[in-house]
């Protein structure tokens, strides 16, 4: 089965590995806002479920659970619609301990177990250093993010639920001078990038290197066939239009010869009306230097245009 440019973008991330607790946690917490839910159970006691239908971002989140808190985790597969492929994961915290640490850890609770955080956007402290936010980003992506093959378009998105989480994501990326816009798309906040290079640096921020080279050699290819072919279809067209105006030349000078002949012209106009005749793809420079005077472009252009006019004068007469 053929995998979408942000399936590998994420298949990439999920190997990411952070030495640090604390851009573990930022990375997590960034996950846990999107996929992550609180609930009871039928004794009334608190676990956290994510749940989610990318099994690269179920792996990662068990990964990033048990790493970080050391905890134990549940997992649950599902396939809703016997008729449909499609599978959905749940993992799942029950242990108490466990529960209170992550919860502690994300700032939705405080030291007294009460609610600390809004639950929607992640707790700016978790988001400090310059590392964490990369972490975030990099959960964000996973959770909520797709690009688009750089082979079809340069488009990067996020889309969220809450409008206070996209602003938090805008300027976490502007942290690294990167200009992401939002707009709303039926019940989401989408935060998008459009620029090919600020693409670029985005993967580079979250560290999807591997997808990042991979961009950018399309990107350029696509940059160089764009600019050449800017510059054939210039060449194409300049030589469509010194086509064109020899043919319009040689068609005056041919009227000329059949209606009043070369006799009454200047020896200057009729030598140029002559070379034109005898060399009909030769460049007005090349016409030029050919005459017993040699002179630039412009005097050979000058003398055209009047042999020009003449042509028109005789049809109007």
């Amino acid at each position: 089965m053929r995998t979408s440019f942000s399936s590998e973008v994420k298949e990439e991330l999920k190997e990411t590995e952070c030495r640090a607790r604390h851009c573990n946690i930022a990375e997590f917490s960034a996950i846990f806002i999107l996929l992550g839910q609180i609930r009871r159970n039928y004794h009334d006691e608190v676990y956290l479920k994510i749940h989610t239908e990318n099994l690269t971002v179920a792996q990662k989140s068990y990964i990033l659970i048990r790493s970080t808190f050391n905890a134990k985790v549940e997992v649950r597969v599902q396939n809703h619609n016997v008729r449909s492929s499609v599978m959905s994961y749940s993992i799942i915290v029950k242990r108490k301990n466990d529960v209170v640490s992550i919860l502690k850890a994300l700032k939705i609770i405080d030291e007294q177990r009460n609610q600390w955080g809004d639950f929607l956007s992640v707790h700016y402290m978790i988001v400090q250093n310059t590392c964490c936010k990369r972490a975030f980003l990099r959960g964000i992506f996973m959770a909520a993010g797709s690009v688009t093959n750089p082979k079809k378009a340069y488009h990067l998105e996020i889309a969220v639920l809450s409008s206070g989480l996209a602003e938090q994501v805008k300027e976490i990326t502007a942290c690294f001078d990167i200009d992401a816009k939002i707009i709303m798309r039926k019940k989401y906040y989408v935060v998008y990038i459009k620029e090919g290079a600020q693409i670029v640096d985005f993967l580079n921020v979250i560290g999807a290197h591997i997808a990042l080279m991979n961009y950018e050699n399309v990107r350029i290819v696509k940059e160089v066939r764009n600019f050449v072919n800017r510059q054939v279809n210039c060449e194409t067209a300049n030589i469509s239009k010194t086509v064109n105006a020899a043919a319009r030349q040689i068609e005056d000078i041919e009227y000329i010869r059949q209606n009043m002949g070369f006799g009454m012209l200047s020896d200057g106009l009729r030598e140029i009306a002559e070379l034109r005749l005898e060399y009909p793809d030769s460049s007005l420079s090349e016409l030029g230097e050919m005459l017993e005077k040699p002179i630039g472009k412009s005097g050979v252009n000058h003398r055209l245009r009047k042999l020009s006019n003449i042509a028109n004068q005789i049809k109007e007469m």
